[in-house]
């Protein structure tokens, strides 16, 4: 690998949270005898300063950047295996740690660990790998041109080594493993395939909004995306402490099936992520309709990036000509 992949620096004009950029604009100016540069080092915000105020007049406005230093790509690919190995030793270990309570947890507090670990991870890792933890994120970002496709084997890489072994270090830790945290339909195959989709969506619409627009609070990138992910599994989640592969239980030989505690409800286990359902997969050796958590995700993420990125607002420097994206972080 040369020396241009290694190290990569986002493009002008920085914001707020880009890798390697400082997360406050302000800085201090240098003593100076000059009272019109110390007005003017005193006033600059260093990503839009509206107006200078001085004795002689006002300057019209002013922007200036300061170049972030940059990330190298280890650093990057390190912050997002870490970040993502948290994840899902969070998600699989709420599932089952509430499979073998019966249920205590409940479905709201599944939601909320989860979506509580995705926040702290983004305020954690988001200014130096851009806290992706998700293959169906990454390849979004990439189709849209808001992240190198030269990294993208690279960054799906860690992401998948990160969730199989989150997933055997459940499996070691706690015994026995039960269903393992593992996403499975409970439904018809179609019926998971379109939720599967549809919360994906959701998920992606609002990263790409907080993640890429300089008009959203980028600095609330973790709350919202955290929310979203926590109203998906409200939607999609499941609370029964059934693994999903187990048989139906019959209570005689003669009696009806009985249904499981949501079997009237639709339900995927919410997983949103390919990785989230590949790596407790491995470990517990069930891949039931794996095929649907590897694709409606990456379909839905790459159809809700698309939609936002079609109705947002234009930016005003991309009029009467096209300029390169930035590579985007969710704090920007």
């Amino acid at each position: 690998m040369d020396s241009e992949d290694g190290i990569s620096a986002p493009s002008t004009p920085v914001t707020p949270g880009t890798p390697g950029a400082p997360l406050f604009g302000k800085f201090m100016p240098e003593k100076s005898s000059n009272r019109i540069k110390s007005s003017l080092l005193k006033s600059c915000n260093c990503f839009s300063v509206e107006s200078l105020s001085l004795e002689e007049g006002t300057l019209p406005p002013v922007t200036c950047a300061l170049s972030p230093p940059p990330v190298s790509l280890a650093r990057k690919v390190g912050a997002e295996l870490i970040g993502t190995l948290i994840l899902i030793f969070a998600g699989t270990a709420t599932a089952i740690v509430n499979q073998k309570t019966n249920g205590s947890e409940t479905l709201l507090g599944l939601s909320a660990a989860t979506g509580v670990a995705v926040m702290v991870v983004i305020f954690s890792t988001g200014h130096i790998s851009g806290a992706h933890l998700n293959p169906s994120v990454t390849i979004a970002f990439a189709a849209l041109r808001h992240f190198p496709w030269k990294h993208v084997p690279v960054y799906i890489g860690a992401q998948v080594i990160a969730s199989i072994f989150a997933s055997f270090l459940v499996k070691v830790i706690f015994q026995p493993i039960m269903g393992g945290g593992v996403t499975v339909p409970e439904g018809g195959l179609a019926q998971a395939f379109a939720l599967e989709f549809i919360i994906t969506f959701n998920l992606m619409f609002v990263v790409t909004a907080v993640a890429t627009d300089t008009r959203a609070v980028g600095e609330l990138a973790g709350i919202a995306v955290g929310a979203t992910v926590m109203l998906n599994i409200l939607i999609a989640g499941n609370n029964t402490p059934f693994s999903g592969s187990e048989p139906p239980v019959k209570v005689r030989l003669n009696d009806p099936v009985i249904p499981r505690p949501i079997g009237s409800r639709q339900t995927t286990g919410a997983s949103m992520n390919p990785v989230r359902t590949l790596g407790p997969a491995i470990a517990t050796n069930n891949y039931k309709a794996i095929w649907v958590y590897l694709t409606a995700p990456i379909l839905g993420a790459l159809a809700g990036a698309g939609v936002y990125s079609a109705v947002k607002l234009p930016d005003k420097e991309d009029k009467g000509h096209e300029r390169p994206l930035a590579e985007h972080s969710f704090r920007r």
